[in-house]
């Protein structure tokens, strides 16, 4: 355990002065740097001395558990005895399903499609072919699956497998038409080769293309049934190695299927149409049908349909034969959307689906494919979902499922993470959502139901929240690595729903999804929730258990900006640009009522993107909206999206900000306190000496050539897309619209300095607008955009995108911007970036804490905002509350991501917050209208020092300060080469510490306050921007992010989960006793079928096969598992584990053998017993007393 000093330095040496952006302790590397003592501080008197309880043991990086639907599925399968499902996908992953809580993701080194998967079925393993022409054996009797063996196909591409039951051979068609046979225990290729040349006539000129279908038949193993994709069937003998029979069709065969009894089968086509071949006759079909077709007269075939993908054949013991089929549908209906076919006796049901069919499987009683099958269930893999129909029930419903698979129900744009939150919260939001459940699922349980899953040994609750693009949001309990949906909330429902022509007209910044969220922030204590979307808004919300019925306040704030860095000489003859203060009223209603008419040649003004629905609007309980604020189009210019967010419950403010400024709101009494741009937020202080700039003569802006980009760059696979009001460097850089934006700023305003000088402030009925200016033109270079959309442009510095060096931003600092060369090239519109409320102190050397905003800014500034809330508790709700900035800044590198406070014992200072109370109870409300506010405020010192450290993390750096004395302390150069992505002061161990994820990939953890490094792991490349956008860091070294469309990735940072997550895993694979076959009986056993039993050991094997040629296909031993078997299966390890689990099965197998044993000797003895009193009953009697 080390010790780390803080010392107090001479007041007249800040960390906010221009020679303090260079600190030491930097990598040019690009790796993680060193902390140090401020440079050029002189040590003082030693005041604290912090214990830092943090080190490097304490962190490991590793994934923990994959939620959500597997992206772009590809291959289904089923273990009719262990009830678990495999999926595969494009990318080579496997997700293994069965109770809920088992869930596991296993993946492909070569990242190979996986083409089939096939179970070893109640035998704990699972083979997967992949498009690699690769099959792989996977042992499932681990929590974490693991590779025993891989077998190569060097010659020859696999297009289909099967493993009859109970069977170590596994069959495999390729390309070519031949028949390979592979074993499945030591994963080699038989000597036994079927070739397409042997199995089709000799007459015959054509090849009959790849192998589509092979099965055993159910009533003789020795058969095989080969389907060709151009028609051809083969019945082979495998004993004899001849066809016993060939069937030939002139339609492609997509699938085939068998009768139980081994008598007939049926085939799928390419022009719709089904086929029953009885093998009595097997010239012709024994029955055709085009079940979609239309009928038509006799003798004239029927329509053709779309092709039969696939098609299974399951048999009732009391009813008729289903039969189910993928496809089929008739060509003249083009628009119905995709369809499973049920036909039940005389009855057809189509199911329609909401995405295309990728697989579908029937769930039967019976595993042994020559009994009764008795189908109760059908798996259908849709593209983006999977369902589970109910077959016992004659409407077909479908069972409710119990995994996170909608996740992606609308895409996901944004995410937050809490663990530890309060433990209430998850039954309070299940008990609000669960009324919102869809009805009419079926009343069985879930089919899917193996495994075994247990709690583990960690108890405390997570939630996580997603935000999607048609503005849902969804809650998540994601306690003990498993993930269930608590409640669902419609921020959309607060608008006015779009009419057809009217989106041109008044939301010009987004083509689709206009209610896209954007940002999230939550405080679980207080259960205030507040969202910003993509169309430049913020809604406020509060829980409540009441339903109530109220109109919606909302407020529209002008935030424009007042700079311009670039001066391009007009021509004289144009005229000056005219000021608009003379031409727009002095008063403007928030309302809208005198907005500007939106129509070519005039100029849009004072219009939102979005309106608020002026009705009473009903409101369950749950969430409900308590402000909508909205920004408004400034001059012809759109609202520039969000880029900060912060909400304090205790104070009742929220704080957001953009690329133009910074806006406060007070949602207590409904007013805006502050609306200011960047610029005058520094007010004498700015270093960057922003000058006024000439008004440009040309004043139209065309807003449709405003370049957008949108989250269709995240989704290219999903047709909605999003524009958004901010764009990269290249773009701007190809743009035609020239760049001499200037500046024309209003003298006239209702504020001074832009904070609220009037004591009624601005309400949401009284109208006056806030705005440091009327108009203004905005310069989008730069840092116009969202921390997170920063990333869009920079993040892909390794690919195409400038970005602006480390020594230019530099060298910004003490460059004066007042020349056109040194606005070119700087960044001189600032971003609000980070936005954090706490009780700090706002100057330096004050000597008491008061409510500050601490405000960073894209250009690497921290700002301190000083809020001066009504000394009394009631006159809260009437009294204006003061904002205005203190002057006090601070400088880092990069645009500032986010803060945090510590106290002076380095324990983590939480930001204050109001105690939930429900706002609708009217008998709580009554008892006590006082507000409870918890203000977590360091503990007061008569001491003359500092009591606060203040952590704030660029892109570049983090700094620890001291306050009020304002000095920096430490120092940390985090990444030269490349810049963080996401950043967060996270609780671990009960110790605080800061976690990075950088661009270059790497996972970074530093202990505080001394920013000493603890982990840097190169863990996840930035190959997408989805990943930059929900990338999430929690407390108890938990982390998460959108590792697909459709799937969230879980991982943790902390070396106990690791640990311990064996324990937490569920179990794939649970001992369960085979089912016995059911009794043929004497007549069937003699004439159902071949009567000898059918060796494969004797036909397959080396003796009598021979071997395989060795350039055919290559064995790869498999890397094995953690929990045994980590040899190839032939090691001692293996034979030993393998020889263990055989002896367990064997053991349970002979207690329950002997317990039946002992039940039938009773039953026995007890026949025994009354036959002998029967005798002695009749001994005597003649026959005639009978």
């Amino acid at each position: 355990m080390k010790k780390f000093n803080f010392r107090k330095v001479l007041d007249g040496l800040t960390a906010s002065s221009p020679g303090s952006g260079s600190s030491s302790g930097s990598n040019s590397s690009g790796g993680a740097g060193t902390g140090s003592l401020h440079p050029g501080g002189t040590a003082g008197v030693l005041r604290e001395e912090i214990q830092e309880t943090l080190t490097s043991e304490y962190f490991h990086i590793c994934k923990t558990v994959r939620h959500g639907f597997p992206y772009q599925p590809t291959a289904l399968a089923f273990d009719p005895v262990q009830k678990t499902l495999a999926i595969g996908t494009r990318s080579g992953a496997i997700r293994i399903l069965g109770r809920p809580g088992v869930d596991c993701y296993c993946q492909h080194e070569s990242g190979a499609a996986v083409l089939q998967l096939q179970f070893l079925i109640n035998e704990g393993a699972l083979v997967s072919a992949s498009s690699d022409d690769t099959l792989h054996l996977w042992n499932l009797r681990q929590k974490r699956p693991a590779i025993l063996h891989s077998l190569k196909f060097n010659r020859e591409r696999i297009t289909y497998c099967h493993l009859p039951f109970q069977s170590k051979w596994l069959y495999v068609g390729t390309e070519r038409g031949n028949t390979h046979i592979v074993n499945i225990e030591s994963f080699v290729l038989s000597g036994y080769v079927i070739m397409w040349n042997k199995a089709i006539e000799l007459s015959t000129k054509t090849h009959p293309g790849p192998v589509v279908h092979l099965s055993d038949s159910p009533r003789d193993e020795g058969k095989l049934l080969i389907g060709y994709e151009n028609g051809t069937v083969v019945f082979w003998d495998l004993k004899s190695k001849r066809a016993e029979l060939r069937v030939y069709y002139d339609e492609a065969i997509h699938s085939i299927d068998w009768h139980h009894e081994g008598k007939q089968f049926m085939c799928s086509h390419s022009d719709g149409s089904l086929t029953l071949w009885n093998l009595k006759s097997p010239s012709r079909p024994f029955q055709t049908t085009i079940p979609h077709g239309k009928s038509q007269r006799e003798g004239r075939k029927s329509e053709s349909c779309k092709p039969i993908l696939k098609v299974e054949y399951k048999t009732c013991r009391n009813s008729e034969p289903f039969i189910i089929f993928s496809g089929g549908l008739s060509y003249d209906k083009a628009c119905r959307r995709p369809s499973l076919t049920i036909m039940h006796g005389k009855a057809i049901t189509v199911l329609e689906m909401d995405h295309p069919i990728v697989e579908f499987l029937t769930l039967c009683e019976t595993p042994y494919p020559n009994e009764f099958q008795e189908p109760y269930a059908v798996v259908v893999l849709l593209e983006k979902d999977l369902i589970v129909v109910d077959l016992t029930q004659s409407n077909f419903p479908i069972f409710e499922n119990p995994y996170p698979m909608d996740i992606h129900e609308s895409p996901v744009t944004c995410t937050a993470y809490f663990a530890d939150c309060p433990p209430d919260l998850i039954l309070v939001l299940y008990s609000i959502g669960v009324k919102h459940k869809k009805q009419g699922y079926s009343n069985k349980e879930w089919p899917i139901s193996g495994g075994a899953w247990n709690l583990g040994t960690q108890t405390y609750p997570e939630i996580i929240i997603t935000g999607h693009a048609d503005g849902s949001i969804k809650f998540w309990d994601a306690s003990a690595i498993t993930l269930q949906m608590l409640y669902k909330l419609k921020t959309s429902k607060v608008f006015e729903k779009q009419k057809v022509g009217e989106g041109k007209q008044t939301c010009e910044i987004v083509e689709e999804d206009p209610y896209a969220i954007q940002m999230i922030y939550w405080c679980p204590e207080s259960r205030i929730f507040c969202v910003s979307g993509v169309s430049a808004y913020v809604i406020i919300y509060k829980f409540s258990r009441h339903e109530i019925t109220t109109e919606i306040v909302s407020l529209e704030v002008r935030l424009q900006y007042d700079v311009e860095d670039i001066i391009t000489p007009e021509p004289e003859t144009s005229p000056p640009f005219p000021d608009l203060s003379s031409q727009l009223p002095s008063s403007r209603s928030l309302s809208g009522s005198t907005n500007t008419v939106a129509s070519e040649g005039v100029t849009k003004d004072s219009i939102p993107c979005l309106n608020v629905k002026t009705r009473p609007v009903r409101m369950p309980p749950g969430y409900q909206a308590e402000l909508v604020i909205q920004l408004v189009w400034v001059d012809g210019e759109p609202p520039q999206q969000i880029t900060s967010l912060a909400v304090s419950s205790a104070y009742g403010i929220v704080a957001f900000g953009n690329c133009n400024g910074l806006a406060v709101v007070d949602f207590i009494q409904k007013t805006v306190l502050l609306s200011m741009g960047t610029i005058d937020l520094y007010k004498s202080s700015d270093l960057y000496q922003r000058q006024p700039r000439s008004p440009r003569k040309n004043k139209q802006f065309i807003a449709d050539n405003f370049c957008m980009r949108g989250l269709s760059n995240f989704y290219p696979d999903l047709t909605k897309r999003i524009r958004t009001s901010y764009q990269s460097l290249t773009e701007l850089n190809d743009s035609p619209v020239p760049l001499e934006l200037e500046r024309c700023k209003s003298p006239t305003s209702d504020h001074v300095n832009g904070h609220c000088t009037s004591p009624t402030s601005q309400s949401c009925s009284s109208g006056k607008r806030l705005s440091s200016a009327d108009v203004s033109k905005v310069n989008r270079w730069g840092p116009g955009r969202p921390p997170f959309r920063k990333a869009q442009s920079a993040a892909c510095m390794e690919i195409s995108l400038p970005v602006t060096t480390e020594e230019s931003r530099e060298n910004s600092y003490n460059r004066s911007r007042s020349s056109s060369i040194s606005s070119i090239d700087k960044d001189s519109k600032e971003a609000i970036t980070a936005l954090y409320f706490m009780e700090s102190f706002a100057r330096k050397n004050d000597s008491t804490i008061s409510p500050c905003l601490f405000v960073g800014t894209s250009l690497g500034m921290v700002l301190i905002i000083s809020l001066n809330l009504p000394s009394a508790e009631e006159q809260r709700f009437t009294e204006p509350v003061m904002v205005l900035p203190s002057g006090t800044f601070l400088s880092l590198k990069g645009a500032v991501l986010t803060f945090s406070c510590m106290d002076r014992t380095g324990g983590l200072m939480q930001p204050p917050y109001e105690v939930w109370k429900d706002p609708n109870n009217i008998e709580e409300n009554e008892k006590s209208w006082r507000r409870k506010l918890v203000m977590n405020c360091p503990s007061p010192s008569q001491e003359i020092g500092d009591h606060q450290y203040t952590i704030v993390c660029s892109e570049k750096q983090a700094k620890v300060f001291s306050l009020p004395s304002q000095t920096c302390l430490y120092v940390h150069n985090i990444t030269e080469t490349s810049f963080i992505l996401q950043a967060d002061v996270v609780v671990m161990c009960n110790s605080a510490c800061l976690a990075c994820f950088c661009a270059n990939g790497h996972i970074m953890i530093m202990s505080l306050p001394s920013l000493r490094p603890m982990l840097d792991v190169n863990y996840l490349p930035l190959t997408d921007m989805r990943i930059a956008r929900t990338f999430c860091f929690t407390n108890e070294g938990q982390a998460l992010y959108l590792v697909s469309p459709t799937e969230i990735q879980r991982l943790t940072y902390s070396q106990e989960m690791c640990d311990n997550l064996q324990d937490m895993l569920g179990d794939l694979f649970t001992p369960i006793e085979t089912p016995e076959a059911q009794n043929r009986g004497f007549l069937k056993g003699l004439f159902g079928g071949s009567g000898q039993t059918f060796d494969r050991e004797e036909l397959f094997g080396e003796a009598s096969a021979g071997k395989a040629s060795r350039s055919l296909a290559q064995h790869i031993p498999g890397p094995g598992g953690i929990e045994g078997m980590k040899g190839a299966a032939g090691g001692v390890m293996g034979e030993l584990t393998r020889a263990r689990i055989a002896l367990d099965e064997r053991g349970q197998r002979l207690g329950e053998l002997e317990e039946k044993t002992a039940g039938m000797m009773t039953s026995a003895e007890a026949f025994s017993k009354h036959a002998h009193e029967l005798m002695l009953k009749y001994k005597d009697k003649k026959w005639y007393q009978f």
